[in-house]
């Protein structure tokens, strides 16, 4: 029975309304009343989809039981009407950090394993539906054809499953679809593919897509298809087997695109012919590892709006193929141009940054290059580095003094070079410091004691110099080491008491 004091809106509410809704909202108003919250027809789709998992190692539907769904964990429904519009089920692997595609889900004992079960067709209000990292392939281990009739989904993440065969075009009737993930699986001979992606264009509001590591090498002008999905912000066919970027694209239609990451692919062509560099809106820019050479274009210089740019592992062997152009970035957080044969003298590149972005800069990536001369002492400019990786390069002479200027640094790798002169003391400044590695170096002199201070400092290498003297207490009985690494110094080591 209704409550007494619902009894005036009801009736006006009947008045005004047609049979048909009366009667729905009827129902739910009585279901809500004896503390339902919960579809029955929809808690029973979520029940199957239970039933279609063999294995919960991580407890994850544990909660699943009782009337009320929109309690179940992973489970959100509409407050208003009661239907179920979210399903996150991620699994949460024990390392973030790592990439997906190194990490074999079907291993992992957290992962929900079986299938993902049709029943979840009866959930129509569904928008959102997150299933990613886990095993749930199913007998064919394929993408299920059916998940391109939920209508209604907005949001699809089914990234670092172990899906292989091809990528089902029926995904291209999902209209209202805004996010589509299906990346990062575990690599395999295998994978995931596609010949034909001119489905995506039939998603007319999507936002981010990623389809990394999945093999892409017979699609034709896949440039062309994307340009036609001018909603576009996030682009991310790492891994893809793409054999070039350098399509000639008249009209650029993806002026909102603000990340590209391309890296990982066989592109192997000059770097200016790539179709993208007239993007004014993007902030990162990923092209690692696809053997890319030659010159980098003016038209590098525009895109301010940059705040990462990742051009690592090509072949871009000459600091002059940066001169004047890196000049304007000026919000410039990242770079990282390491493995590129790149030759040089290190104080040029470092000049040739941009200067308005100098105190701004995050990440500097210039390792396993041939980068020669002394580090100079302006590199205390970049007062808010984190990362300072210069290692596996031919720089000599001591380590400046304005390095010690860089309070925020948590990373410093100089290892590999040819470096002279004594550890400095003032390395005890760098109070964020967690990673110090001098090692390989023809550093002499004594072990700072201050580096024992650092209390945020994990791991500590110092082998190959010739560093003499006793091993200070302070460092052998820092409580935040976890690696220290002193070998092949001359003479051997000492230890006080």
């Amino acid at each position: 029975m209704l409550c007494p004091t619902n009894l005036l809106f009801t009736l006006v509410f009947i008045s005004i309304t047609p049979f048909s809704q009366v009667v729905h909202a009827l129902a739910l108003q009585s279901q809500h009343a004896h503390g339902g919250g919960c579809i029955p027809v929809e808690r029973a789709a979520l029940l199957s989809f239970h039933k279609g998992i063999t294995s919960d190692g991580g407890d994850v539907l544990a909660s699943w039981h009782g009337y009320n769904c929109c309690q179940w964990r992973g489970v959100s429904c509409n407050n208003r009407t009661g239907h179920v519009t979210k399903l996150h089920l991620r699994n949460a692997i024990p390392d973030p950090g790592i990439s997906c595609r190194y990490y074999d889900v079907c291993g992992d004992a957290n992962s929900l394993f079986g299938k993902i079960s049709p029943s979840l067709l009866s959930l129509k209000h569904l928008e959102h539906m997150d299933l990613s990292m886990n095993c749930l392939l199913g007998p064919n281990s394929h993408i299920p054809h059916f998940l391109g009739s939920m209508k209604n989904l907005r949001y699809l993440n089914l990234s670092g499953m172990q899906f292989t065969g091809r990528v089902p075009s029926q995904l291209g009737n999902l209209s209202k679809l805004q996010h589509l993930d299906l990346g990062e699986g575990y690599l395999r001979t295998d994978r995931m593919h596609s010949t034909d992606i001119t489905w995506l264009t039939k998603l007319p509001l999507l936002q981010y897509l990623r389809m990394s590591t999945i093999n892409l090498s017979r699609v034709d002008d896949w440039p062309g298809t994307l340009n036609m999905i001018p909603s576009l912000r996030v682009i991310n066919l790492a891994e893809c087997s793409l054999d070039t970027a350098s399509q000639s694209l008249p009209y650029l239609n993806l002026t909102k695109l603000e990340k590209l990451d391309l890296s990982w692919n066989n592109l192997g062509h000059s770097v200016a012919s790539s179709w993208f560099w007239k993007l004014k809106s993007l902030k990162y820019l990923s092209l690692g590892r696809n053997q890319l050479f030659g010159k980098l274009p003016e038209a590098l210089g525009n895109m301010t709006s940059l705040r990462v740019l990742d051009l690592s592992g090509n072949n871009l062997n000459k600091t002059e193929n940066f001169e004047n152009v890196l000049k304007n970035l000026c919000c410039l957080e990242i770079l990282d141009l390491s493995a590129n044969y790149m030759n040089g003298d290190i104080v040029l590149l470092l000049e040739g940054l941009p200067r308005c972005a100098w105190e701004r800069m995050v990440e500097l990536h210039f390792h396993t290059n041939h980068f020669i001369g002394t580090l100079p002492n302006i590199i205390g400019a970049f007062s808010s580095l984190s990362t300072l990786n210069l290692y596996s390069n031919n720089l000599v002479g001591p380590i400046p003094p304005g390095l010690m200027n860089l309070t925020r640094l948590t990373v410093l790798s100089l290892w590999g070079n040819q470096l002279d002169g004594y550890v400095p003391t003032e390395n005890g400044d760098l109070t964020a410091l967690t990673y110090l590695d001098l090692c390989c170096n023809n550093l002499i002199g004594s072990i700072p004691a201050e580096l024992g201070n650092l209390k945020h400092l994990a791991s500590l290498t110092l082998s190959g110099n010739k560093i003499t003297g006793p091993i200070p207490p302070e460092v052998m009985h820092s409580t935040s080491l976890t690696s220290l690494d002193f070998s092949n110094n001359k003479p051997q080591w000492k230890c006080t008491h």
